[in-house]
């Protein structure tokens, strides 16, 4: 049984990284069975061409980060920026998960929520953890403005 919940978690984490991008990583503390690191990852808003989001987050080595059971902190923060014209491939919700990673087998998970100011015509991204139970009050928040002539369009 043990076996399928490290089975379960590995996979979830590979799914859960599909859409993110290693941009680099330095160590903070060296372990010999594997550093514990910040990162720096990079993904595409998959609904904003021309939106991306650069989140930074730890990540522990040791024995029990090389097989993917250490429950990471929630020490997470962002930056969104334009990087191309932007198009919106759809209606966004005024508020939803625009990407989401464990950061534990089953317990602990990672969400950037965006957010549309329509009084702005801004995009805001929030990042944090949660758990099972309670969550973490620890966040980071970033905003991507978007020019007046290209209307957020907001699904209601």
């Amino acid at each position: 049984m043990k076996h399928l919940f490290i089975a379960l978690g590995l996979l979830c984490a590979l799914a859960a990284t599909s859409h993110a991008e290693e941009i680099g990583s330095v160590n903070t503390e060296w372990k010999l069975t594997g550093s514990h690191k910040l990162v720096v990852e990079a993904f595409d808003d998959p609904k904003v061409e021309g939106v991306a989001c650069f989140v930074g987050k730890p990540e522990r080595g040791g024995i029990a980060g090389a097989f993917g059971v250490a429950e990471e902190v929630s020490d997470v923060s962002i930056a969104c920026r334009q990087v191309g014209p932007i198009r919106f491939k759809e209606s966004v919700p005024l508020q939803e998960d625009a990407f989401s990673e464990r950061r534990s087998i089953i317990f602990k998970t990672l969400h950037v929520v965006r957010m549309v100011d329509r009084k702005r015509n801004t995009l805001v991204y929030l990042t944090y953890t949660d758990k099972i139970i309670s969550g973490s009050a620890k966040n980071s928040v970033t905003a991507v403005t978007v020019d007046r002539a290209t209307p957020i369009p907001v699904k209601d």
